[in-house]
């Protein structure tokens, strides 16, 4: 899916890369280098695409956000398209290289397994020869590809125009200017290569006058450090993972105006409680890397999304076809949703969707509730690819608890119907997940295979 300004559309013939506040306004804080403004940001953006090799796409594999944000920007301006695998490991960037022939990778320091056609990451700003103003981007412009994660089995390859990024952007920075204020700093957990850490730590900061954190701290001490370093208004940008290995820190935040979560679905009793504990506000957004965010919700209180004005959902019996303006042609995605005029309700995914001797579950409701026993730190049910006599996938789980798999299992039977219950059910040191908390379908496999 290209989400694109559709051809019989009037746009302009270049969209900035920056948006046109002052270039004295911070672009990234915190990291090495501290407060970056706009004016810093373009030089050394200039400088690196000069750099840049002859290509096609470039895997942006910077751990410094600030970095990846020049690195980013240089890779479009040269032409070209940064890729975005939904991991870096060797094995999984080497993939995309394969796939994309031209294409090489980028960063700011090589790896410990250096993968093939590695360039560097260039520092620093050079003569330029006279250049002034904002760059531009022409809107059909392929700027990126984003990878699924894998979650419900093969990574898929989502081409993303600059067009579509400023049409998406601009529903995103209206909504966390609404809710913390203008000119926010912005703190995220989640890497940029994923598309909801590009699209609240990429583009905010590029096209919505926000700046962002260069680091991305992961446990709750890091993220508090990171906090005090940003200006009020705060926002953190997270998951539902993270957030509750927050909560469960009981570590001091300074003031917040703004939660972001997204990834994963976030339960309301921990959506209030991380109001309650910092006395802010959560806002769950709703998308995926087909049609970026589409939706949000104030999870704690609300169980309806409020979708994006312009954005079109059609729910049918194998899913729902979500249609915007910006996109090239509408994305079918797997959820089950409920529309109620500007409102929408999920009901889970068709895939999710389970039916076992005349009797119907879903995935979703299975995991929330084994999460729910007392002692289960972490949990997770699925299919395996194995089926019984009758052509069903047999269900398992994977657990992180403080008691035992029989104990589990009989305090699950308790609200979940027999058919239901999880065989195998096998208690795991961890789950596998991945950086924003995905659970891809072949790590689970290959945990319950170790098990």
């Amino acid at each position: 899916m290209s989400a694109a300004i559709r051809p019989d559309d009037t746009v302009p013939l270049s969209l900035p890369l920056l948006d046109g506040g002052p270039l004295s306004r911070a672009i990234s804080f915190g990291g090495a280098e501290g407060r970056i403004d706009a004016a810093r940001f373009l030089d050394d953006v200039r400088a690196a695409a000069r750099a840049l090799p002859e290509a096609r796409h470039a895997v942006n594999l910077c751990e410094d956000r600030y970095r990846f944000l020049v690195a980013f920007c240089a890779v479009a301006l040269r032409g070209q398209t940064n890729l975005l695998p939904h991991s870096r490991a060797p094995d999984v960037v080497r993939e995309a290289l394969d796939r994309h022939p031209q294409s090489y990778c980028i960063a700011e320091e090589a790896p410990e397994r250096l993968p093939p056609r590695f360039h560097r990451l260039q520092g620093g700003p050079v003569a330029l020869d006279g250049d002034a103003g904002l760059p531009g981007l022409a809107p059909g412009q392929v700027v990126a590809i984003g990878f699924t994660s894998g979650s419900s089995g093969v990574p898929k390859a989502n081409p993303k125009t600059w067009a579509g990024f400023c049409a998406s952007n601009a529903m995103n920075a209206a909504l966390v200017r609404e809710q913390a204020g203008e000119h926010a700093c912005i703190v995220a957990t989640v890497p940029p290569q994923h598309m909801y850490g590009m699209e609240t730590s990429v583009l905010l900061p590029l096209l919505g006058g926000f700046s962002v954190h260069a680091g991305r701290p992961f446990f709750p001490a890091e993220i508090a450090d990171a906090l005090r370093c940003a200006e009020a208004p705060r926002v953190l940008v997270s998951t539902p993972v993270h957030l509750r290995a927050l909560l469960e820190s009981g570590v001091d935040l300074p003031p917040l105006a703004l939660v972001l979560s997204a990834t994963a679905p976030l339960s309301p009793e921990l959506a209030a409680a991380i109001e309650a504990r910092h006395a802010t506000r959560v806002i769950e957004m709703f998308g995926s890397t087909e049609t970026c965010v589409v939706g949000w919700r104030r999870t704690a209180l609300d169980e309806a999304y409020t979708r994006y004005a312009g954005v079109e959902l059609r729910p049918g019996p194998d899913g729902t076809d979500v249609d915007a303006p910006w996109f090239a042609q509408a994305v079918r995605l797997q959820d089950a949703i409920e529309v109620d005029g500007e409102r929408f309700l999920l009901r889970g995914r068709s895939s999710d969707l389970l039916e076992i001797a005349g009797k119907r579950a879903s995935l979703g409701d299975l995991t929330r509730r084994l999460q729910a026993v007392p002692g289960v730190r972490d949990a997770v049910v699925f299919q395996s690819d194995e089926t019984d006599a009758a052509g069903v996938r047999r269900l398992c789980a994977l657990v992180v608890s403080d008691i035992s798999e029989a104990e589990v299992l009989a305090a699950l039977r308790e609200s979940v119907d027999a058919v239901f219950l999880p065989r195998p059910l096998r208690r795991v040191a961890r789950l596998p997940r991945n950086d924003t908390g995905k659970l891809p379908r072949a790590a689970l496999l290959e945990a319950l295979a170790a098990g």
